[in-house]
């Protein structure tokens, strides 16, 4: 069983490498053509760019890498995750591109430097906290009001015998 296992985690990680490169080709030429073209400042350049790939990346990530069925009725939390580490990675993303640059590395080629660091990075986040596989493993207990008022002190539940649904 531990072989089935790893091949699936090495199939998923070559989808995420693939998905990866969708984000970063659509991102970074939609970079170097408003930069260099239309001649935006490297901030909205960057900030187009990477809107631009993130919503690529998320919807392939959700949709095909991480695909699981414990991700239904949680597109809410999946995305404000996804969102976080997304800023996240903006922010470093334009430090290291700024400081690049100052360096007399180009965008262009700041953009290969800077997705080396953020693809191992992001694949543990992705799997482990934004698209895990057992989201909401955990479910919060809910009590109906019936079911709260037929509690008896002594710790039985009056809630069987009174057949409420709650």
């Amino acid at each position: 069983m531990p072989k089935l296992k790893n091949h699936k985690y090495s199939l998923q990680f070559a989808e995420y490498i693939i998905s990866g490169g969708a984000y970063f080709w659509s991102g970074s030429l939609l970079l170097d053509y408003v930069y260099y073209s239309l001649h935006w400042s490297l901030w909205w350049a960057t900030m187009a760019g990477n809107l631009f790939g993130w919503t690529v990346n998320f919807l392939l990530q959700r949709y095909w890498v991480f695909k699981n069925s414990s991700l239904r009725g949680h597109l809410t939390q999946v995305t404000g995750r996804y969102i976080f580490i997304t800023l996240v990675d903006f922010g470093l993303n334009y430090l290291i591109l700024y400081q690049l640059k100052k360096w007399g590395i180009t965008p262009a080629i700041g953009q290969f430097i800077s997705a080396g660091l953020f693809t191992p990075w992001n694949y543990l986040w992705y799997r482990f906290w934004v698209f895990p596989e057992q989201f909401g493993k955990h479910k919060r207990i809910r009590h109906g009001l019936l079911r709260v008022f037929a509690h008896r002190a002594h710790g039985h539940s009056a809630y069987h015998t009174l057949n409420f649904k709650g």
